[in-house]
């Protein structure tokens, strides 16, 4: 990682660059259902005691990047919560640090945007105040650690007008869910089709781009004047960016996913605990969160609790194997989680005994109740009692 610079007029400079990022944290994220009904997507529970956010606001400090604006849109109480002023990144700076992004508001072009792009071209009269040399646009709705350094030194000496983080869609998933893209040897996009309903190939965005403002500002006004939404990237930006000839990509080759659907978001926790999902305890790439003060978790006498992990102020009596619980988590003797997600609160009364379930926060699974199957159930307040 190069060593950033910082300038108070000009913000932080890497490789010679003036870098914004932006953290695109909007979407409602309808497919997760009951686990989105009352809290923005980016602030999901990871792990028991991250948040979905902290992977990509971590990958920025770590990578030296500290002007990073936070776009929001849909219950932004709970996501500013848990953003507190960006002091827990470290982030919470007299000049530059972490900025919060509310949607538009004004006689022109306000309200939710229609897509990522709609949302990125609302923006551009304060980026453009910002001036930065280089856009590095996230999505919060990802798992994975990277450092954007190399990214950067890459697309400069490509002379690149953007770049594209892409790796292979793991087998479990289904490349038409992402942008897909053609590559020649050299790297170069040669095609690139959004959510296609035949994949071009199992290499996918992961939603990381890296932007030549110029380009992108010249682009995007453009876009405007033909269409009345510009959507999401993949609608009308990238395909033109990528016609221009001067789209690359760089591989990634960790661990990399996407938790848009409750499957996915259960298997990631299955991925951690198979040792084999997104690095927690990396000594060079602390991951930052936002956690209030509780004792240490108490396992009563004679429990069994195997291959999980157990946050702070938990009380377990019972039976938990291949499980994740949140803080603040009661399960009672003679009760059983096996392959479960508990968030935060939720209390496991005697005799329970599930099986792939994801649990939401504050949830009173009740004396008895069981269930277990392939497919995975989330329990909420709003669910159908069977």
């Amino acid at each position: 990682m190069q060593t950033p610079v910082l300038n108070q007029a000009r913000g932080t400079r890497l490789h010679g660059q003036k870098v914004l990022v932006l953290v695109l944290a909007g979407g409602k994220g309808s497919r997760m259902g009951l686990l989105t009904q009352r809290r923005a997507k980016p602030v999901l529970p990871i792990a028991g005691t991250y948040r979905l956010i902290d992977f990509a606001l971590s990958n920025c400090v770590n990578s030296g990047l500290t002007d990073v604006w936070v776009l929001e849109s849909y219950e932004l109480h709970t996501l500013n919560d848990h953003l507190g002023g960006g002091r827990p990144w470290d982030l919470d700076r007299t000049y530059g640090g972490l900025r919060v992004l509310p949607p538009v508001t004004g006689p022109e072009g306000a309200g939710f945007a229609g897509g990522n792009a709609a949302a990125l071209y609302q923006q551009l009269p304060l980026i453009r105040q910002f001036a930065p040399d280089l856009l590095l646009v996230l999505s919060a709705d990802h798992l994975y650690t990277l450092d954007f350094g190399p990214i950067i030194a890459e697309h400069l000496r490509r002379r690149a007008q953007v770049t594209m983080v892409t790796t292979a869609v793991p087998p479990q998933d289904h490349a038409t869910r992402f942008g897909n893209v053609v590559l020649t040897r050299a790297g170069r996009v040669r095609r690139f089709a959004y959510k296609p309903a035949r994949p071009l190939s199992d290499t996918i965005t992961t939603e990381v781009f890296l932007y030549d403002m110029t380009t992108l500002d010249s682009t995007l006004t453009a876009l405007a004047e033909q269409h009345t939404n510009l959507k999401d990237f993949g609608d009308f930006l990238l395909p033109t960016l990528v016609k221009g000839g001067k789209a690359y990509a760089f591989p990634f080759q960790g661990y990399w996913r996407d938790v848009g659907i409750p499957q996915a978001y259960w298997q990631a926790h299955m991925d951690l605990l198979d040792n084999q999902g997104v690095p927690l305890d990396h000594p060079d790439w602390p991951l930052y969160t936002l956690a209030l003060p509780r004792p240490p978790a108490r396992l009563a006498a004679g429990v069994q609790v195997a291959d999980s992990l157990i946050a702070p102020g938990c009380h377990v009596a019972g039976t938990v194997r291949r499980s994740v619980l949140g803080p603040d988590v009661t399960v009672e003797a003679g009760a059983v989680l096996e392959e479960c997600v508990v968030l935060a609160g939720c209390h496991v009364a005697v005799g329970a005994h599930l099986r792939r379930v994801i649990v939401d926060a504050g949830y009173q699974v009740a004396a008895g109740r069981r269930w277990w199957g392939e497919q995975v159930k989330v329990l909420g307040e709003k669910e159908d009692e069977e």
